[in-house]
Parts: structure tokens; C-alpha cells; sequence
């Protein structure tokens, strides 16, 4: 069947389209977003914006006439960390449904680790052993850890690229005093949840998914962009500190839309790295979108019962 995924995550607002069937790889079939950066583009009280709300209804509607015309037979729609924190979220959420039919589910924390772990679980499969796999959202940062299918450990943390940057650069480029308070912050945070992770077991692999982690790997190892290494990040971090917005979008790489973020990102990346003990990681393909469609293919299996 013809499957349209909506994410509407902090950063970007996606439709997915793709040709999926229980006990088949899903493959892509088409792809329609917007870069509408929800973490970064709220009032002061965390509310989505008017401007933004209303962005957001007209890409839901775009993406309906795109997923009629391209055959999708169903709708998947979920939201993540911006649309959960936000007090009018709700609200929005009633108004999406109201207005154009779309089921936006929102997705905790803990949902969206554990989702981004089937994902990267089915990508590497059973060999991989133990996995650590850590997710850079615009809103949040996911450590999900295991042998399974189902993580052990399932954490979500407010350490999402655009947040921190909404929230603690404000300045272009941001000043050495502003740099050293999210990195102080962002390593407490971190700090806190470290033991949690690492008594679950020794990682055979750990990974990166979402296009934060896609992103640093091209800017630090752009012969290797599979693999993202500590000591190559933590010799960018410095250098993207020091560069203005409009000189990080010149980057590989690097989106115009994402150029001001992708710092944030690099401190969380480097501080998450260094606490958890990872040398590298390798960069996954499949994520958070990934992981709604395998879950939806599992549940599809389930209802249809046993096959012989």
C-alpha cells in the first residue's frame, strides 16, 4: 500500500510518501516539506505563533492534494517536542484536525526514542549488537539504548538544536560567554542521565540519526559522511562558533534554513559523544519517520494474524 507519513517536527514539516507493505523494506516514493523551524519560531510564552499556525495548516492542505495525487491510501500524522511543549499545542492540534480531516498524534518523548531506535534496530539489524543511538531534534535530544527491538533505555532530553538556539544564541556569532553557558548547560543535562545509559551495557555500535547528526558529518568528515569522529567534531566546534550565520550556510552540507542551529547542534553532539564514551558513531539513514511506518507495518501484520 501507498503510505503518506506527516512529520511535523520542530525543524522541518515533512510528507513522506512511501510503498510500504508488511514484511517489506518501505520505499520511498516522493517527498514534500518546508523548513517552517517551529523550535525556533515561537512567542516567549512557547506558543506557536499565528504566522507559524497558519504556515503549518497550509502545508497540511498541500500535502493532501500532493499524497491524492500520488495514490496514498492513508495519512500517518504525528508531531513531536515543539507542538508538545507548546501551551497552545492543543489548540492547534483540534484546529489541523477541524480543518483539514489530519490526526495529528504527538508523540512523547520516550515514543520518539523508542521509534528512532526500531528504525536504526532494522536498519543494521541483529549483527549490530548492542546499540546507542542519539538523535538531534529541533527541540529535543533522544538516547535510546539495547539489544532488542525495544530499547532498555529510552530518554528524551529539551536539548534540541533549534531550542537552545531560540533560547541561548542569540547573538551573530554568538559571544564566548554565550557559548560557554550552553556548553556548561548542555553537558549538566547530559550529566544527569549518563548513568541510566551507560548501566544498560557497553555499546557494540553507536549511532547518529537525523539530519543534525547527517549535517556535522559532512562538515567534519566530508570524504567519510557515514561516520561522524569526536576529535574532528571537537575541532569544528570551535570554528563554527566563531563563523557568522551567513558563512555556515556555505558550509557542505549545511541548509540556509539550518546554518544558524547547526552550532547548538555540534555542542550537544560533542558533549553527548564525549559523556557516553563514544569515540564515533556511524550515521543512519533511517530515523524517527522510518520508525512510525515500521511500527504501522508491524501493528498491520498483527491485525492480519498468523500467515500459515
Amino acid at each position: 500500500m501507498r503510505l503518506g507519513v506527516l512529520d511535523v517536527g520542530s525543524n522541518t514539516v515533512h510528507l513522506l510518501v512511501v510503498d510500504a507493505h508488511p514484511g517489506a523494506r518501505p520505499l520511498p516514493a516522493s517527498s514534500h516539506k518546508i523548513e517552517l523551524r517551529l523550535a525556533e519560531h515561537l512567542e516567549k510564552d512557547g506558543r506557536v505563533s499565528p504566522a507559524a499556525e497558519e504556515s503549518l495548516l497550509r502545508f497540511v492542505r498541500s500535502s493532501l492534494t500532493v499524497g491524492e495525487d500520488l495514490g496514498v491510501e492513508e495519512v500517518i500524522g504525528f508531531a513531536t517536542s515543539a507542538v508538545r511543549d507548546a501551551p497552545n499545542g492543543e489548540e492547534l492540534l483540534a484546529r489541523v484536525r477541524s480543518e483539514t480531516g489530519v490526526e495529528l498524534h504527538v508523540l512523547g518523548g520516550g515514543d520518539e526514542a523508542r521509534l528512532t531506535f526500531l528504525a536504526v534496530r532494522r536498519w543494521f539489524g541483529w549483527s549490530a549488537g548492542r546499540l546507542l543511538v542519539l538523535d538531534i531534534g529541533g527541540g529535543s535530544l533522544e538516547i535510546a539504548s539495547g539489544m532488542d527491538e525495544l530499547p532498555d533505555v529510552a530518554i528524551s532530553l529539551p536539548l534540541g538544536a533549534g531550542r537552545l538556539t531560540r533560547d541561548r544564541l542569540v547573538s551573530d556569532p554568538p559571544a564566548p560567554d554565550e557559548v560557554r553557558a550552553v556548553r556548561k548547560y548542555v553537558r549538566a543535562e547530559v550529566g544527569r542521565v549518563v548513568r541510566d545509559v551507560v548501566r544498560s551495557g557497553q555499546p557494540d555500535r553507536v549511532v547518529g540519526s537525523s539530519k543534525t547528526f547527517r549535517t556535522l558529518a559532512r562538515i567534519c568528515t566530508p570524504t567519510d559522511p557515514g561516520t561522524l569522529r569526536r576529535a574532528d567534531l571537537t575541532e569544528w566546534v570551535p570554528r563554527l562558533a566563531a563563523m557568522p550565520e551567513a558563512e555556515r550556510a556555505e558550509l557542505p552540507g549545511v541548509s540556509v534554513g539550518r546554518a544558524r542551529q547547526i552550532l547548538a547542534g555540534a555542542l550537544v553532539a560533542e558533549a553527548a559523544m564525549e559523556l557516553l564514551g563514544a569515540e564515533s558513531m556511524q550515521i543512519s539513514p533511517w530515523a524517527l519517520r522510518e520508525g512510525v511506518i515500521l511500527r504501522r507495518l508491524d501493528d498491520m501484520m498483527s491485525a492480519a494474524g498468523p500467515g500459515f
